[in-house]
């Protein structure tokens, strides 16, 4: 009999990459590969690096709960201590070597004769890192001869872990002659830390969670800050301080100590799901809190005005900052509530008519979480295109499987999204189900693993039931939706029943194909749907 091609592929080396590798080595499982198009690990850390950027949940728990980390420097951490975190596990777990870096991913096709995925890279020719293939440079080019992207190999496996992200894919807005502005225009995501802001003219469009970090970091650098904002957004204060010397050295010493932390962080951020899922008019008490925060930093009530939401706390993402409110107040600070009409050559025009001349434009305007597209091509079982599939709006099974698209597992995948608490939890449960999936694959030798339409469709009719009664469709309007207003973004419960969901791997939602007519080697589930390889 020939031997079984049971490879593993991992696309991405950010937090749902690097959680992927450490539980399949935890488990034994050691035949696999990371693929990642950048010189260096860290994914949303490494892209967005703009100014100010931290994260908005303690650090103790947006961590990997394999790899604690004792010496955090503050409650929140910022983005360059999360970066370097994620470093340290790739050093510190020796996945480096395992990582492909500089290879981007094209296309996946699974073959339906063989039960594989045939990924197709495409490689760059700069930033060799060790554990990297090196015969890239006797590639051939691809497109101009400038280019330095050169064809990579096809790569089967059996199993493919997309661990990229809903937040890959950055929202420009449409207005009209953005195309022909002369000065600087980048968006947060794609920061340009050569340009010198000192003394200079600059808009900033948006005021989101990537903005309310920017303004109050740039403020004091630039000559005139122009800030563009649509909707005001519920901003609470951030309760950050920094850890002492004492409490890294007994975290070190008293790992339980550690923990004790995360599980009481996990669980008062829990109670917040009540407001967001259950009863929406709890929220209510917070923003009263939020109106007295507004209030203390704000004293012209002009702008008080301005910056005073007019729906219900949450169905927006809610923002949490200690300076943004008191930047607002400064004699550079301009803040602008017109609408964008146009940008010219050297200004930007809004609807009153009036025109600001400005030097950079800096494009605060988020993602297109909503609009899940896959990152690449990806065509499953007949041919079919996922980005055909979802284009309605995305869905999946439990976030984490798509009908049609077997042995691909998903992190970060439709309605896993939170309002208040920690992805890389959602993650883990994610990867708990993924490694139970393998491992069943293996034991039972199965060629694919299919979740059903109809367990599918199921699980997607109660999301949207849920989805309903919860705070995000209190009717506003906001990156969580797609244009047709419905929201394939969000968990809509609490994060410990979604952990309890994924668990194991449920072979009975489950189409199971396997490799050779002959009795597996464990009985399959009653209820699983289990069908011969020809």
């Amino acid at each position: 009999m020939a031997a079984r091609n049971d490879h593993i592929l991992i696309i991405g080396a950010g937090f749902a990459g690097l959680a992927m590798a450490l539980a399949l080595l935890r488990a034994g499982i050691d035949d696999f590969t990371i693929v990642e198009k950048a010189d260096e690990v860290g994914g949303t850390w490494r892209e967005n690096h703009y100014p100010g950027l931290q994260c908005d949940v303690e650090s103790h728990l947006y961590s990997l709960s394999a790899a604690p980390n004792p010496d955090w420097s503050r409650t929140y951490a910022p983005q360059r201590e999360i970066l370097a975190y994620l470093k340290r596990v790739t050093d510190d777990f020796d996945l480096r070597r395992r990582i492909r870096f500089g290879t981007e991913i094209v296309g996946a096709t699974f073959d339906d004769r063989t039960g594989l995925w045939e990924v197709r890279t495409r490689r760059r020719r700069v930033g060799e890192h060790e554990g990297e293939r090196s015969e890239r440079e006797a590639l051939p080019l691809v497109g101009r001869p400038e280019d330095d992207r050169v064809e990579g190999d096809a790569i089967r496996a059996r199993v493919v872990v997309s661990g990229t992200g809903p937040l890959h894919k950055p929202a420009f807005p449409d207005i009209p002659g953005l195309e022909k502005f002369a000065g600087k225009v980048f968006h947060s995501a794609r920061w340009d830390d050569d340009y010198p802001l000192a003394g200079k003219t600059v808009a900033v469009v948006g005021t989101g969670a990537s903005a309310i970090q920017i303004i109050p970091s740039i403020q004091p650098k630039v000559g005139k800050l122009h800030v563009f904002q649509r909707t005001p957004a519920w901003v609470l204060p951030r309760p950050d301080r920094a850890y002492t010397a004492g409490e890294k050295s007994r975290n070190r010493r008293f790992p339980l100590v550690q923990r004790l932390a995360r599980a009481g962080i996990y669980w008062r951020r829990e109670l917040f799901a009540t407001g967001f899922v259950v009863e929406p008019r709890i929220l209510k008490l917070l923003e009263g809190l939020a109106r007295r925060y507004l209030a203390s930093q704000v004293p012209d009530p002009a702008l008080r005005e301005k910056l005073t939401p007019g729906y219900r706390m949450g169905c927006k993402r809610v923002l949490i900052s200690n300076d943004y409110y008191a930047s607002l107040g400064r004699e550079n600070v301009e803040l602008v509530t017109d609408a964008i009409t146009e940008v010219r050559a050297h200004s930007v025009v809004t609807a009153s008519g009036k025109e600001r001349s400005v030097d950079a434009l800096v494009l605060a305007t988020g993602f297109h979480a909503a609009d899940q597209v896959a990152p690449f091509d990806v065509r499953g079982r007949g041919g079919r295109v996922l980005d055909e599939v979802w284009k309605a709006g995305a869905e999946g099974y439990l976030g984490t499987t798509v009908s049609g698209f077997p042995n691909l597992f998903l992190m970060v995948g439709p309605n896993t999204g939170l309002g208040h608490s920690s992805m890389v939890f959602m993650i883990e449960s994610q990867v708990a189900y993924a490694l139970d999936a393998i491992k069943t694959m293996r034991a039972r030798r199965l060629k694919l693993v299919d979740v059903r339409a109809d367990a599918q469709a199921r699980y997607n009719d109660e999301m949207q039931r849920r989805l309903a009664k919860t705070v995000w469709s209190s009717g506003c309007k906001s990156w969580y939706q797609t244009p047709s207003g419905k929201n394939v973004t969000l968990w809509p419960g609490y994060t410990f029943e979604f952990r309890l969901r994924l668990r194991k791997f449920d072979v009975a939602a489950y189409e199971l194909v396997l490799d050779e007519a002959s009795e597996p080697s464990v009985v399959p589930a009653r209820d699983a749907r289990v069908s011969f390889a020809n």
